[in-house]
């Protein structure tokens, strides 16, 4: 079963919002096992005039970033989760993360989740970022929801 989310979707199932969404589209989802998702880069993006100003280029973390919150979508609709205040999905390691070429406006950055295991509530994936097919960058991502107070 491959599932589609719009802007609203995930912004339905993310708590972030303006500047920090770093996904548009969901292009396909197979709950428990992957996901490919769309990131459009423009150079209206905040961090660009402060990135190489007269070289923009897409900062690594934030691709590593946006890797994580496409493997929040896999994780959430995997487990059925609903937003609520009281939880929070953090990082709890990054390995491998290796950049391959810049990301520059203009660019549609492909983002590939596929889950590698989960256990105890803490999920392992592998993120793969691309641009025209080509790999931009790479990473191991762990990540594990909490309730806060």
């Amino acid at each position: 079963m491959s599932i589609q989310m719009n802007i609203h979707e995930i912004l339905a199932l993310l708590p972030h919002r303006y500047p920090f969404v770093l996904v548009d589209r969901v292009l396909s989802l197979d709950p428990d096992k992957e996901i490919v998702a769309l990131k459009n880069v423009t150079i209206n993006e905040p961090f660009f005039p402060g990135h190489y100003p007269h070289h923009p280029v897409m900062p690594g973390v934030l691709i590593v970033e946006a890797m994580a919150q496409v493997a929040a979508l896999l994780s959430f609709s995997s487990m059925g989760f609903k937003k609520d205040e009281k939880s929070v999905y953090y990082f709890a390691g990054i390995d491998g993360a290796r950049f391959k070429r810049p990301v520059t406006p203009g660019d549609q950055l492909i983002i590939k989740v596929s889950l590698i295991r989960s256990m105890r509530g803490l999920y392992k994936f592998k993120g793969v970022a691309e641009v025209d097919g080509q790999l931009a960058a790479e990473a191991e991502l762990m990540c594990t929801l909490k309730t806060v107070a």
